[in-house]
């Protein structure tokens, strides 16, 4: 593998040493635990999936990990959009992966499984789905049939079939997975009731991934390492306990076929317990690095490990104290891939933070692709620069009214190419909506979107006027060549037959300049975090609380594991939560509020009496001001979609009195969330 030169502090930073671990060295400390992002094409590693790593690669990971996790056999359907280990043709794609990894200095291994239960009947080939006993998961919903010794032993094979495709492939190594797959199925009275030779003691138990992780290693030898991803606590009454988990760890290092441990805690079988393994915004951070480090001195072994290690100085301490030899930074190098070459360069206030959004998780787990909340370039690769490169044109004027997300976004990466950029904010400081969303503490991470940017554009040399209104005079007065506007949008109440007078908006709640009632009736059919953040508030202010939704949950722009957060708060509360039904219209009833419930499904309707009507239905753009510059700008405000959408510079020219370009980004456009903005500041502002 070619070694990279970096300017490094290796000599003081733990993270910055090199590892050993058998016949590979390892160039230093951080390493991107497997996930599967779902940017596959068939099951294969393309074009998307390839770059995705080598962006890592060239950020200076020392590991990075595919798959999460490739399947093994044809009856294990890839509901995560997983790769598909068991086809010949997946050799070619993962060699030029790793290929391309190993040029900038950075070792490549993928995760191999059999999901037993932990899939659907219902995709792929429709097989039957397997495990050791026929216990039902929750989170996939199918009922598998209990695996035959003819499963055993294919399932083996397979696994040391595309252990040595992946060897073909010209990777450094795999590791199988161990948590809520096949393998700890067998290891977990909770779904292992056999009474065979596979069931019962812990021999019996293990008999399977042994088996496994022999096969492979007579399969491909001693130059190719092999580990296991494995749950050593499944912390669950019912599940494998911390004392048969470390014995586990224990038992691998013995076997001699296992070269090092990548240690989870918990179980996966709900979107409850997934949310403890992977935490988000508001949880402890690194909750099982102690855990980690316990079985790491135990075992004896390389022990890797990564759950919500999400900064540095984490990272560092764990590295320094020993309790892991690698430290997986998974969602950190989503939000930076090149998080490592800032920090060897001496960079480390410049790497973009991972706030903890978990946006890029809850997509994979409902069939999307992951894409971190404010690095839009991250699985854009090909599209989409992570690296802002100057301009080589002439030197412009750049006016950006509003300092959301957008607008912050659109004026650093206008600065990034050299341009002359000013930020007109009407309120005193920046932030916009996420202003809001940090007001409910356990989110309060999110500020590090806005801080970053600040940040960077104090770097920059932008200049920022804040409690500025911005009128078409004050922009023209700057006598720009570009105007980004950027002015977000405002609560959409006027969604009821009548009585829309009579409510508030989520808004008003999350700032605080309307106090909850003693009784509300929160009324969301946006279906993201801003009415589940005030019903929050709500709930955590005392009040008897009902959220009324008109989804068939609630709630659903919204993944497993940020519902869970909100889940945590509303049931304690008693919070009652009420599908299938709309809020139709409000009237006063005395000195409270008599709200009308309707349906889509019939004519069927009821009334609640309430204190409150909190009302969630999006924004309307605020955007004035577009309209008022639109007539003098050289495109109208048009924005070439063609040129938008395959990375070319906007060159609409409509009106040739025109003195500037004008642009409308986030919610100045339409309702929609923060990747959005983001996304909208970057690819209009890079070409500039």
């Amino acid at each position: 593998m070619a070694a990279q030169t970096m300017t490094n502090t290796a000599a003081s930073d733990p993270l910055l040493t090199p590892f050993q671990i058998g016949h590979l060295t390892l160039r230093n400390r951080v390493i991107s635990t497997s996930h599967e992002p779902n940017y596959g094409v068939d099951g294969m590693p393309t074009d998307r999936y390839r770059l995705y790593h080598v962006e890592k690669a060239k950020g200076g990971a020392a590991l990075t990990m595919t798959a999460g996790s490739a399947i093994v056999s044809p009856d294990c359907p890839p509901v995560f959009g997983n790769l598909l280990a068991y086809k010949d043709e997946i050799v070619p794609w993962m060699k030029r992966l790793a290929d391309e990894c190993h040029e900038h200095g950075t070792a490549v291994m993928i995760q191999l499984t059999h999901l037993g239960r932990r899939t659907a009947f219902n995709k792929g080939d429709w097989l039957p789905v397997l495990a050791p006993s026929p216990v039902r998961e929750p989170a996939h919903r199918a009922f598998p049939k209990e695996i035959e010794d003819w499963d055993i032993d294919r399932i083996v094979a397979d696994y040391a079939a595309a252990a040595q495709r992946m060897q073909a492939a010209g990777l450094d190594g795999l590791e199988i997975i161990a948590y809520g797959h096949l393998p700890d199925q067998f290891w977990s009275p909770a779904t292992n009731q056999r009474t065979d030779a596979f069931g019962g003691s812990l021999d019996n138990r293990m008999d399977f991934s042994l088996r496994v992780m022999r096969a492979m290693r007579e399969a491909v030898g001693q130059r190719f390492l092999l580990g296991v991803r494995m749950v050593a606590d499944e912390d669950w009454e019912i599940g494998l306990s911390r004392e048969e988990g470390i014995e586990i760890a224990r038992r691998f290092r013995a076997s001699g076929v296992v070269d090092f441990l990548n240690i989870i805690r918990g179980h996966i079988d709900t979107d409850a317990g997934l949310t403890d393994v992977i935490p988000i915004a508001g949880m402890k951070s690194a909750p099982h690095l102690d855990f980690a480090g316990e079985v790491r001195a135990a075992a004896d072994i390389p022990v890797f490990h990564a759950a919500r290690i999400n900064d540095v100085a984490t990272a560092r301490h764990a590295i320094a104290t020993g309790k892991l030899d690698m430290v997986g930074m998974t969602r950190a190098l989503i939000a930076d891939p090149h998080l490592v070459k800032k920090l060897a360069a001496g960079q480390e206030a410049r790497i973009r933070p991972c706030v903890g959004a978990t946006y890029c998780l809850d997509r994979i787990y409902e069939g999307n692709d992951a894409l971190c909340i404010h690095n839009p370039a991250t699985s854009r690769e090909a599209s989409m620069p992570h690296v802002i490169a100057p301009s080589d044109g002439p030197r412009r004027r750049v006016v950006v009214v509003g300092a959301g997300p957008a607008g912050l976004e659109a004026a650093r990466v206008a600065a990034e190419r050299g341009h002359s950029v000013l930020v007109l904010e009407a309120a005193p400081k920046a932030g916009g909506q996420l202003l809001l969303a940090v007001r409910v503490p356990r989110r309060r991470e999110l500020i590090g979107i806005v801080d970053w940017r600040l940040s960077e554009l104090a770097r920059l040399g932008v200049e920022m006027r804040f409690s500025a209104f911005a009128t078409g005079e004050t922009v023209l007065a700057e006598a720009p060549d570009v105007v980004f506007v950027a002015t977000g949008g405002l609560p959409n109440t006027e969604v009821l037959t009548a009585g829309n007078d009579l409510v508030v908006s989520s808004w008003d709640i999350l700032s605080g300049s309307v106090t909850p009632g003693q009784s509300v009736l929160v009324f969301d059919d946006n279906g993201g975090h801003p009415g589940m953040q005030a019903a929050e508030m709500i709930a955590a202010a005392g009040a008897s609380l009902e959220i009324v939704t008109p989804e068939r949950l609630f709630a659903p722009e919204m993944g497993g594991l940020n519902h869970t957060g909100y889940a945590r708060v509303f049931q304690p509360r008693g919070v009652r939560l009420t599908i299938n039904r709309r809020v139709v219209s409000v009237r006063r009833s005395g000195n409270r509020l008599a709200a009308t419930i309707g349906s889509d499904y019939g004519p069927w309707q009821e009334e609640r009496e309430v204190d409150q009507v909190v009302v969630e239905h999006g924004t309307l753009p605020q955007d004035a001001l577009y309209w008022e510059l639109r007539p003098g700008s050289v495109n109208l405000g048009e924005v070439d979609y063609k040129a938008l959408l395959s990375g070319q510079p906007q060159t609409v020219a409509r009106n040739p009195e025109g003195t500037y370009r004008l642009f409308r980004i986030g919610d100045a456009v339409a309702s929609r969330n923060v990747h959005a903005a983001v996304f909208d500041g970057l690819r209009l502002a890079k070409d500039l």
